[in-house]
């Protein structure tokens, strides 16, 4: 693993990009390109458990996590006044000086803390983000030295925030089991209790030159599912489908929540975790937050048993502590989610 670097993103009055800032992946000649809209529903959370639109709602989810992987999903119960308050406090955190973030650092050898780019070697170019990575689950193992006191609302804001989203993963994970139509809590058990979730602001600044430069490199989530919150005005996150690049919209106070390889795993194949990446523009920079939901590490994840069938035999091992071969595989190239197959 490379050394910890923090410093700043060129800005946008950079005209000459720095080299290791030039994206030269197999994606690399579509950056920039006009690219369609991603075809994939918009899901009324609300509805998923109605007796009378429940199971239409339940279909097109299922449809979409089967064919994309991702879904974009509105009232979904987290207040739009809230999500604001996130918004704002990831922004003002950003907008501090540099020597202010540089006291919430990621340090040598740790993935915590403000960075702006973690890579796994000396031969790939920097993504154009800075980044604030903080394990926001289980509470006993939140480095608090890293969650900014500054703006002060920051750590209540972000502590609200994460148990928030995990009622909606919860939600979430009964919903998919319906779907399936399987028993409700199948998904949910082997999710376990004491799972983890990590949060991560980013910041993709103005960029100079966006077919060049990457925001955020293509790859798919270790998770079991991921919580997007977008900007509420800049577009940037693709979705790649059939070796095709497909932009994301802007939905206000929508959540784009995407497979993770460990419900992939759980499903036996049927929902597929995604390949996705982020673009940059020259005009405006853009904030997201993300989450995502681990299982505990201790526990096993499987197939579920009502997933694997004589049509459908089983696809995956049984897998604990899945994240530990994460960096080992991307290192060699391959997607983690291939070291999990039978």
């Amino acid at each position: 693993m490379a050394p910890a670097q923090v410093e700043e993103t060129p800005s946008k009055t950079v005209q000459e990009l720095p080299k290791n800032y030039i994206y030269k992946g197999g994606d690399a000649g579509t950056l920039g390109a006009s690219l369609p809209y991603i075809d994939i529903p918009t899901i009324d959370f609300s509805l998923l458990s109605s007796p009378t639109s429940g199971k239409q709602e339940l279909e097109k989810l299922c449809s979409a996590l089967t064919s994309w992987g991702c879904v974009q999903i509105i009232n979904h119960g987290i207040d739009p006044a809230f999500m604001d308050k996130v918004d704002e406090v990831g922004k003002q955190f950003f907008g501090l000086p540099v020597e202010e973030k540089k006291k919430y650092a990621r340090e040598n050898g740790g993935y915590e803390g403000y960075s702006n780019h973690i890579i796994d070697s000396k031969d790939q170019a920097f993504d154009w983000i800075d980044r604030l990575y903080l394990v926001t689950k289980p509470e006993d193992k939140r480095q608090l030295k890293l969650w900014p006191e500054n703006p002060q609302s920051f750590r209540e804001i972000l502590h609200e925030y994460t148990a928030k989203i995990e009622k909606l993963n919860e939600m979430l994970l009964k919903a998919i089991a319906r779907a399936l139509t399987l028993e409700e809590n199948c998904f949910l058990d082997m999710y376990g209790e004491d799972a983890s979730m990590l949060s991560i602001f980013n910041l993709y600044p103005p960029c100079p030159r966006p077919d060049l430069a990457i925001g955020l490199k293509p790859h798919a989530d270790a998770s079991v599912f991921t919580y997007l919150m977008q900007d509420k005005e800049v577009e940037g996150l693709q979705f790649q489908k059939d070796d095709q690049w497909y932009k994301v919209p802007v939905i206000p106070g929508a959540f784009v929540i995407n497979v993770g390889d460990q419900i992939e795993i759980m499903s036996n194949g049927i929902f597929k975790s995604p390949i996705h990446r982020v673009v940059t523009n020259t005009e405006k920079g853009r904030m997201s937050l993300v989450m995502f939901c681990f299982p505990n590490p201790n526990k096993e994840i499987e197939p579920v048993k009502g997933l694997v069938t004589e049509t459908r035999p089983r696809l995956y091992k049984t897998m604990k502590d899945y994240t530990s071969i994460l960096v080992e595989n991307y290192q060699k190239g391959r997607r983690p989610i291939e070291a999990a197959k039978i």
